[in-house]
């Protein structure tokens, strides 16, 4: 009985989210780290929260893990709690310190790594490593943090020579510890890194490009805060030469990031915290990532279109537009979930979002999400351009006001293939300063 109460709990814990930036708004997401295990991609995050009245708690409260798989073009299923901190059996009970954790795969085994006080306050945190056959879990928690290291921000990296390493923080420094082939325990001493700038450092992530060793850090300078910076090396134990900045200072809040190679795109994922307005209750990012011929990397200006093509099936948040026209975004009003909606929409106003992957004429109708005071006016779904081909057309609703919200549907009116930019065009009568909100569009087949 136990066992199949368990199952059914499982099963009510997965939520699904979109990703256009930010990636999940059901709950806070943080420090997330993305790996590609055969093919998928996988996001190992922290997990911000707000704390019950009467609890006392950090500043950062942080009680476990969650992690997340890509499912269809642009949805992140989520997979629940699958570290809570009173699970963790060397650590300290209640401590809401559930930082930054990693995962990465050796052989046919995954290797969870995170860190949390200890319940023996031997140091501000250790590590500690979980074991799994699967990417997803359930992970089966070793009794004990590994021995020789402290630190916070585990970062892994298993050389083509089927070493790995560990990058750990620690204040001010970096360090990297080579590990047993068990992946449990250390191999040698722990090396502290050199190379890097003065200043606090954390959340190191190493990754290997073109022969050379990359370690990403988040830096803070003190006139600008927190920023994603990096360094390269012939040797995955340094010396590195820093080499600059992949991102720049975000609201004079942390950001803390991984770097992936997704279907041949490099992706910077990071955190923000636009959701929550409060820089201790963030949501995580992505967005793409692009290298010089010489090596060096672009710097990365976080956007709202985020990544990957949206397919049939996946809801499309349009206020995460590529382009707008005549119109606003502000956060959605009612009963509907955290984000954003299109507001404030007048005559021949237009949001274009782009790369919608329709497969092969995939989509037959066409959902979307409207609320609105009024009774006149129509908006359009149309390709590429404010003038391109017509594909839907909506008539405005009243739904019984502005925040008033309502699903409707039409058949879309031409066969639509492959990746296309769609534009929303807005009409009514001119003068109308107000059509329709907008918040989301799906296809469906």
């Amino acid at each position: 009985m136990k066992l199949k109460l368990t199952f059914l709990i499982t099963c009510f814990t997965i939520v699904y989210g979109v990703s256009q930036n930010p990636l999940v708004t059901h709950i806070y997401t943080a420090d997330p780290t993305a790996r590609v295990f055969d093919g998928k991609l996988y996001l190992y995050p922290s997990h911000d929260i707000v704390p019950d009245n009467g609890v006392e708690a950090p500043r950062f409260c942080m009680p476990d893990y969650h992690m997340f798989s890509l499912e269809n073009g642009n949805t992140w299923k989520d997979y629940g709690v699958i570290l809570d901190q009173n699970e963790v059996p060397w650590g300290k009970k209640n401590s809401y310190g559930m930082w930054a954790p990693d995962c990465i795969k050796k052989g046919n085994t995954y290797y969870y790594y995170y860190p949390a006080a200890p319940s023996d306050d031997s140091a501000f945190r250790r590590i500690g490593v979980g074991t799994s056959k699967s990417p997803t879990g359930p992970f089966k928690w070793e009794k004990d943090y590994i021995k020789g290291v402290s630190g916070i921000d585990p970062g892994l990296l298993i050389d083509d020579d089927g070493k790995a390493y560990m990058y750990v923080a620690s204040g001010k420094t970096l360090q990297v510890v080579r590990l047993k082939d068990n992946m449990k325990e250390i191999d040698g001493e722990v090396i502290q890194i050199e190379g890097l700038p003065k200043g606090y450092m954390e959340g190191p992530f190493p990754f290997k490009y073109n022969d050379m060793y990359y370690l990403t850090f988040a830096h803070v300078f003190p006139d600008e805060g927190y920023t994603i910076a990096y360094a390269v090396s012939k040797n995955p134990t340094g010396p590195f030469v820093y080499s600059g900045k992949i991102m720049d200072n975000i609201d004079n809040g942390t950001n803390h990031h991984s770097v992936v190679n997704y279907n041949g795109k490099w992706i910077l994922f990071y955190h923000w915290w636009d959701i929550s307005g409060y820089n201790k209750l963030r949501s995580m990012r992505a967005d793409y990532m692009e290298f010089k011929k010489d090596g060096s990397i672009k710097k990365v200006k976080p956007t709202l279109r985020g990544i990957l093509n949206p397919k049939v099936g996946d809801t499309i948040q349009v206020d995460r537009y590529s382009d707008i026209s005549g119109a606003k975004t502000a956060f959605v009003g009612g009963n509907e979930p955290k984000g954003w909606m299109v507001c404030d929409t007048k005559m021949m106003s237009n949001v274009r979002f782009n790369g919608v992957d329709f497969g092969n004429d995939e989509a037959k109708k066409l959902q979307a999400r409207i609320a609105c005071g009024q009774r006149i006016g129509s908006f359009e779904v149309r390709l590429n351009n404010p003038k391109g081909k017509l594909i839907a057309e909506f008539p405005v609703e009243f739904t019984g006001g502005w925040n008033t919200w309502k699903t409707i549907e039409t058949d879309l009116l031409e066969s639509v293939s492959g990746i296309q930019d769609i534009v929303m065009v807005f009409k009514s009568e001119w003068g109308a300063t107000k059509i329709v909100n907008l918040n989301w569009l799906l296809f469906k087949n």
